[in-house]
């Protein structure tokens, strides 16, 4: 069992996040690079633009993972037992490029209440200063949420280019995670990060989020797998899990799934961005 420390739940309920926390080794942590540099080999362009988005329904390396028992037992210190695998993202900074991710909290365009949900984010490569780790303001999750301006800005890694302004950087801190290590935050907390400065790729894995079973999809439709306990709720549609990559079935319930998300993302927008 790897259930949170009473220190570690004492950062999270404090700050709004807590990281890092140990669930992969290196190598398992590299097993995830060399499936996504395959897929983008065998498969060019699958995984750009929305296509970050479910990666785990579609290949068994990223459906292991999202499932994996450490991981879920620092995530039912926080939400509970009864868990259900929402959806996953692909946060890839690849070098000499400028993507960013503007600050924002991720509870603003979900649609998932109430808040008993919290996102995972898996160090693929390692994650530091240099190649744009995330940032976490710490405590912002005791507030209520901020207003964002959204800006559509091409090297922004969100779907709206959704941005908190004026965050303080100096009440900032930065997550730092080797490879195989995670870090687990509150819908609330404000968060983003900056351009990767090194000559490697920045990958980190998110499963983005993995919800209590309690919570309902307010916007749209959610497409969920169980992880653990029970859903005696029903709010949301049940998805199988991969046993292959690529299989057909699996690529036609990832589309679906990516359709309704992209409906809840751009729920009241005029434009549609790249994600």
């Amino acid at each position: 069992m790897t259930y949170l420390t009473s220190n570690q739940l004492k950062q999270y309920n404090d700050e709004g996040y807590v990281a890092p926390v140990n669930v992969l080794t290196k190598k398992e942590a590299n097993e995830i690079r060399k499936e996504i540099e395959f897929i983008e080999n065998k498969w060019p362009n699958e995984l750009d633009g929305s296509g970050r988005n479910y990666v785990h329904l579609i290949s068994t390396v990223f459906d292991k993972v999202a499932h994996n028992n450490k991981i879920l037992d620092a995530v039912e210190s926080i939400i509970g037992k009864n868990i259900l695998v929402c959806g996953t993202t692909l946060f890839i900074k690849n070098p000499n490029e400028k993507g960013y991710v503007s600050f924002h909290q991720d509870a603003k365009y979900i649609g998932l209440e109430p808040y008993n949900w919290v996102t995972a984010w898996i160090a693929v490569t390692d994650a530091n200063e240099n190649n744009g780790c995330m940032r976490m303001w710490a405590g912002s999750h005791k507030e209520n949420l901020k207003h964002h301006n959204e800006k559509f800005d091409d090297d922004n890694l969100l779907t709206r280019g959704q941005s908190v302004e004026n965050v303080p950087l100096s009440k900032t801190k930065p997550v730092i995670l080797k490879a195989g290590q995670m870090s687990l935050h509150h819908p609330k907390v404000v968060h983003g990060s900056g351009l990767n400065q090194s000559n490697d790729r920045r990958i980190g894995f998110v499963i983005q989020s993995y919800i209590g079973s309690d919570v309902d999809q307010i916007l749209g439709k959610m497409f969920v797998q169980k992880a653990r306990g029970e859903d005696k709720f029903n709010y949301h549609d049940y998805v199988s899990r991969p046993k292959r990559l690529m299989d057909p079935k699996d690529i036609i319930s990832r589309k679906k799934a990516n359709e309704e998300l992209n409906k809840i993302f751009y729920n009241g927008s005029k434009k549609i961005g790249k994600y």
